[in-house]
Parts: structure tokens; C-alpha cells; sequence
């Protein structure tokens, strides 16, 4: 679960640093406090010989409809930082699997990891 969970921190963080509102330490910090939120979140949600249960849960989501996804604006608020800094894209989501993270950002979609 870690390594899939530092695959999609380190997407997320280098995503928000393009946006150039926050410095170094602003960044590292924000990724520990992503990192803790996605451990504590998924904990009960982890199916390592069913990857695809519990797969909408381990779901980061930022829409037209839903502009601000819970899990990411708790470890902004964390890190003190303002969400609407992050500079999110409209359309973004990365499902969190084990084995796997997959990002699918406005229509294209990618695989980051296969583990």
C-alpha cells in the first residue's frame, strides 16, 4: 500500500508544484501530511487479492461538479496551505490500487505505476 500511495503523492505533488505558489519545504510537507491522510484513509479499504473492491473509496476525485476532494484539501489544510493555491486541473482522478495507480487527468488516461 505504501509504495502505490507514494506513487500518487508524487504525482500529485509534482502536478501542484507546476503551479509555482509554493517552495520546497511548503511541497515535502504536504506530501507527508498526503501521505498520513491516504494511509489512514485506506487502511480498512486495502484488498491486496481483490484490487478492484473498495476501488471508488481509494478514489481522488476533483470535478466540474466536485472541485475540492476531501482527502486533498485535509492534508492542504494540514500543511497550511490554501487549496485553491494547488491549482488543480477540473477533471482530475487517480485510483489508488494495489499493484497499481492510475490517473485519468481532463479526457486521456495513464498509468503511473504497475508495481
Amino acid at each position: 500500500m505504501r509504495e502505490e500511495i507514494s506513487a500518487a503523492v508524487l504525482f500529485l505533488t509534482r502536478l501542484i508544484e507546476k503551479g509555482e505558489n509554493f517552495n520546497h519545504d511548503q511541497l515535502e510537507h504536504f506530501k507527508l501530511n498526503l501521505s498520513e491522510v491516504l494511509v489512514e484513509r485506506f487502511e480498512n479499504h486495502w484488498f491486496p487479492d481483490k484490487p478492484y473492491k473498495g476501488q471508488g473509496y481509494r478514489c481522488i476525485r476533483v470535478n466540474a461538479v466536485n472541485r475540492r476532494d476531501p482527502t486533498l484539501e485535509k492534508a492542504a489544510r494540514a500543511t497550511g496551505i490554501k487549496y485553491e493555491d494547488m491549482k488543480l486541473p477540473c477533471e482530475l482522478t487517480i485510483w489508488v490500487d494495489p499493484n497499481e495507480v492510475c490517473c485519468r487527468y481532463a479526457h486521456s488516461f495513464t498509468s503511473l505505476c504497475m508495481l
